[in-house]
């Protein structure tokens, strides 16, 4: 028997569909609207004097030697793309990020220490098929070193401007062009032209890619800003900050007749590569990352308390960095222990400097081996250990002692010496242990993680790593001079996860 019709009131059908108009409303806001992040917050007591990290940077693994940070993702669709319908879509991206928080670093979360690191619209669907157009911030990257926390194949970091990205089953193209004046020259913005691209084959297990960036800045005759150099000065003497008192030192009562600028153009480009393959036996992922760049000269120095501006085009237009890596991620036994190796290799010259030991000439290798066994589905065991060597390419650039002399010519204490130190090696060993809370289940990666460490490292450098020792040996000194220190011990307690 059929059943009878109820009839619903007029005031009741309205409020059923003010209710349904309402969720449908909020249901569609919320699919437009989505964000996502990463943070890491710690506290490492630290009962040496240090700074809370156990080394002095990544080449030892980014673990316990890196500090707090946090990044939020967001985006919003603005016309919505629609899966299986070759239909104009377009979309807004934002990212904030920085390193503090609250009561865990000099900065207590201030949020000057946070900034808008990108932002851009992507869309699709419009003049060609297939491909996605961007304005905005153009960073892009293949792959990552997770254990260093490096992404070496990246490009366009520098750049704001448009690019274009072509998809298909076996390939990706990615071209771009804008302008990196504003990151690299700051406040003195000048105009630095920036283009290049990347190409990245992809099929089955096999992943293969390789890039590139061009950046010029052209010359313009009296535009302050512009590329210029200093004529007639020597690197030494910049270096030693005595560059203008050589100068009225051979032309003495000349001070008005300084040497004028001399404009010049710059350039620089940064050349990538990546591979990538897994998927066999034990192997899950191998990436191996490639960077060999030429760096953008500078522009200026000062001199006598900021009243002479040097122009250093032509000292520093011949720096250059390679750097190689690899990381591979072994399950060794399924579900009950993983591992993750990298290996790291770098080596940074300056054609221009041929008597001042630095970072930029110098070579540097690193072995970073995680193991994480899992005990249960969310209790784990992290074992880490790094070995790294450095070494400095045109003599001493580290003390060994706490009585090491700092200033010295070929090992000979000179208060004028240009080396530093009594060593041109550093070499760094690092072993990190602790048990390791992942809510989400096993995986060397997976985030959550909720981790209590013990870190310990040896340096042949004295105090290798960041602290507030006096640093002279004035026997008049308020606080003694840091005894001998080439162990380190540091507690940890950190989240890391991504949302």
């Amino acid at each position: 028997m059929a059943r009878p019709i109820r009839r619903v009131s007029p005031w009741a059908a309205a409020l059923l569909a003010m209710a349904v108009s309402t969720t449908a409303g909020a249901e569609a806001l919320r699919d437009r609207f989505s964000a996502g992040g990463y943070f890491r917050i710690m506290t490492r007591p630290d009962f040496q004097g240090g700074s809370a990290t156990l080394g002095y940077w990544d080449l030892y693994g980014r673990l316990l030697n890196e500090g707090p940070w946090g990044a939020l993702e967001l985006k919003l669709d603005i016309v919505q793309n629609n899966p299986g319908r070759n239909e104009p879509w377009a979309a807004v991206f934002a990212k904030i990020e920085g390193g503090s928080f609250a009561n865990t670093d000099t900065g207590r979360g201030n949020l000057g220490n946070y900034a808008n690191t990108q932002l851009y619209v992507k869309a699709g669907n419009i003049l060609l098929d297939g491909v996605t157009w961007q304005i905005g911030t153009l960073y892009t990257y293949p792959s990552d070193l997770g254990l260093y926390d490096m992404k070496p194949a990246d490009l366009f970091w520098d750049t704001v401007g448009l690019s274009a990205t072509w998809d298909s089953k076996y390939v990706q193209l990615i071209l771009g062009v804008g302008d990196a004046g504003f990151f690299t020259r700051g406040p003195a913005y000048s105009t630095i032209l920036s283009g290049g691209g990347f190409l990245k084959f992809h099929i089955n297990h096999f992943e293969v890619g390789v890039g590139g960036q061009y950046r010029y800045e052209p010359e313009v005759a009296g535009n302050q800003n512009a590329p210029y150099a200093t004529p007639g000065i020597t690197y030494e003497d910049y270096v030693r900050g005595e560059v203008v008192q050589h100068w009225l030192q051979d032309n003495p009562g000349q001070t008005l007749l300084f040497p004028k600028p001399e404009p010049r153009s710059s350039q620089s480009y940064k050349a990538v590569a990546y591979l990538g393959f897994g998927g066999f036996g034990p192997l899950v992922w191998d990436s191996i990352h490639f960077n060999f760049q030429r760096l953008h000269p500078l522009n200026t120095a000062t001199e006598q308390d900021g009243q002479y501006t040097i122009y250093i085009h032509d000292l520093t237009d011949e720096r250059y960095s390679l750097l190689l890596g690899n990381e591979m991620q072994i399950r060794i036994i399924p579900e009950r222990l993983d591992a993750v190796w990298g290996v790291l290799y770098g080596h940074d010259y300056n054609l221009k400097n041929t008597v001042a030991p630095g970072d930029d000439n110098r070579t540097y290798m690193s072995t970073v081996l995680r193991l994480q066994a899992y005990l249960t589905r969310t209790v784990h065991l992290l074992v880490e250990s790094s070995v790294a060597h450095e070494k400095s390419d045109l003599g001493n650039l580290y003390r060994t002692h706490a009585d090491s002399v700092f200033r010295n010519t070929n090992g000979v204490p000179d208060t004028r010496g240009l080396a530093f130190g009594d060593s041109d090696t550093r070499d760094t060993w690092q072993l990190k242990l602790g048990p390791v809370l992942n809510p989400t289940g096993i995986g060397i990666f997976a985030r959550p993680s909720l981790r209590l460490l013990y870190g310990v490292q040896y340096s042949s450098q004295q105090a290798a790593y960041t602290n507030s020792f006096v640093q002279t040996l004035n026997q008049y000194n308020d606080f003694p001079t840091a005894s001998e220190s080439h162990w380190h011990h540091v507690l940890a307690i950190e989240a890391e996860a991504w949302f």
